[in-house]
């Protein structure tokens, strides 16, 4: 939740747009804001009654309340009646957003969404306290250091988890198909994250996780498939993208990030009431990895710009998708820096595929689903927190929302989909936690990933159909025009 600096713009590439985040303004919003106040007349009849509202709680209120708390309370009720990711900001909690894209923060290293006064976890980010801690995506958070949520505002609660560096916060968790709250303490850190890491998986096939979008993962992403195709000696013959749990981040490292793979094509498109709010990016290249196949994998902790990457790959046919539904988190926000220091966040437009289908509330459908054999561990999947369940959220237009996947493979009992772990280390100087380059996937555990490889291997994999497992070579995709 974060404001971040962007670098020097090239032409179609998207930046000042992050996890729904934009920094600054424009002269032309200003005008368009100015333009809008012809279009609409104010409504005086609410107008009085608010202003009736107000004058009643300053005067019967049973403790005495200041004109900011009650002003900044409406402002925010307002605001946040609109949909899930639109926001007021107070100045203090303008300028705690601004730490976030540097890859130096303070807390616990978790992504979180407000619903009916919890906490519903998206994604832990990897090497952080709340990764090693075990937080999964759907996990509920209930209490923060034993004080109940309900009622509390997002922002507050998020705040009410970060502190000094070395210090411990206690979350109070509710895990779908648990019967019991789950209590763990984790010690707050300065966050280093490292989000993109490689390694080879076997001769000529290399493997990326990035585990969000900062400034620098576009080109982190870029010297990682080089560094691949060096240690392949010159030749890498597939790569697999690791987008699982990725909560995105800066919307134009996505863009950047899905430009490393492409000749050309549309990456995204935006839409929305205003002429500025209408934008589209395109690739340049060129393709580093020559054409050699992709997979891509996701799950449902996958949101906003690994959407964005997801989605690109997929509709210019550049890589097979494979996991989960994603998150399904399409709307743009814009942040309006306000004359007293602090901001609102608005959502001011939806994103789409370049097959033109909306992120908003219904993800990527992968092309080879991953589903649990374990009819618990399917309802398990199927608990997990989605875009579409949020309260007030925006709905995505009816195109596309048919869409299935075209093969499912069957995740063993034993299996388990967790994401690779990295090496961590720590200073007593900043007790900080930094994620190392050092990677260390496991393809005995990770079953999702030893499938991958075999099929970027062109091995038989076993797939579900009509309800039998059948052994069958599934076939990578061919770019169209790259």
């Amino acid at each position: 939740m974060s404001v971040p600096r962007f670098p020097k713009p090239r032409s179609g590439t998207l930046l000042g747009v992050s996890v729904g985040l934009v920094l600054g303004v424009s002269a032309s919003f200003a005008v368009t804001v100015h333009a809008a106040k012809d279009q609409n007349s104010i409504p005086l009849e609410q107008i009085q009654t608010f202003s009736q509202v107000f004058g009643i709680v300053k005067s019967h209120y049973v403790d005495p309340t200041s004109d900011k708390k009650l002003m900044d309370g409406a402002i925010n009720g307002m605001v946040s009646a609109l949909d899930p990711h639109s926001a007021y900001l107070t100045p203090k909690e303008f300028k705690e957003m601004q730490v976030f894209t540097n890859g130096k923060f303070g807390g616990l290293g978790i992504e979180v969404t407000g619903e009916h006064g919890v906490l519903k976890v998206i994604s832990a980010i990897d090497g952080t306290p709340a990764a090693k801690a075990g937080i999964e995506p759907g996990d509920i958070i209930i209490k923060i250091d034993h004080k109940a949520l309900q009622g509390i505002a997002l922002q507050k609660t998020v705040d009410m988890m970060r502190g000094k560096p070395g210090t411990p916060v206690t979350l109070t968790i509710l895990r779908p198909h648990q019967t019991q709250p789950l209590t763990l303490t984790l010690t707050r850190a300065i966050i280093k994250v490292q989000s993109v890491r490689s390694a080879m998986l076997a001769p000529g096939y290399g493997y990326i996780r990035v585990s969000q979008f900062q400034e620098n993962t576009g080109s982190a992403t870029r010297k990682a498939v080089e560094h691949l195709e060096q240690e392949a000696n010159g030749h890498l013959k597939g790569l697999i993208l690791d987008l699982r749990n990725n909560p995105g981040g800066v919307l134009g490292a996505g863009v950047e990030t899905a430009d490393t793979f492409l000749n050309k094509g549309l990456i995204v498109y935006t839409k929305g009431r205003t002429d500025d709010s209408d934008m589209r990016f395109s690739a340049h290249g060129p393709d580093y990895l020559h054409g050699a196949p992709m997979i891509v994998l996701v799950n449902g902790g996958s949101a906003s710009a690994a959407e964005i990457v997801t989605g690109a790959l997929k509709d210019d046919h550049r890589a097979l998708i494979m996991g989960q539904r994603t998150f399904g988190k399409g709307s743009v926000q814009t942040v309006i820096p306000l004359s007293n220091g602090g901001a609102l966040k608005l959502t001011t437009a939806l994103y789409y595929t370049p097959a033109g289908c909306s992120i908003q509330s219904e993800g990527i459908v992968p092309n080879i689903e991953v589903q649990p054999s374990n009819a618990r561990l399917r309802a398990l999947d199927a608990d997990l927190l989605k875009e579409s369940e949020l309260h007030g959220v925006l709905k995505a237009p009816d195109e596309c929302r048919k869409a299935t996947p075209r093969y499912t493979i069957a995740l063993p009992a034993s299996a388990t989909v967790a994401t690779p772990t990295a090496a961590t280390e720590s200073t007593a100087a900043d007790e900080a936690i930094a994620a190392s380059s050092i990677l260390k996937p496991n393809l005995v555990k990770d079953y999702p990933l030893r499938e991958a490889l075999a099929i970027l291997q062109n091995q038989a994999v076993p797939v579900q159909e009509k309800g039998h497992s059948v052994t069958m070579v599934i076939p990578l995709p061919k770019a169209v025009g790259q």
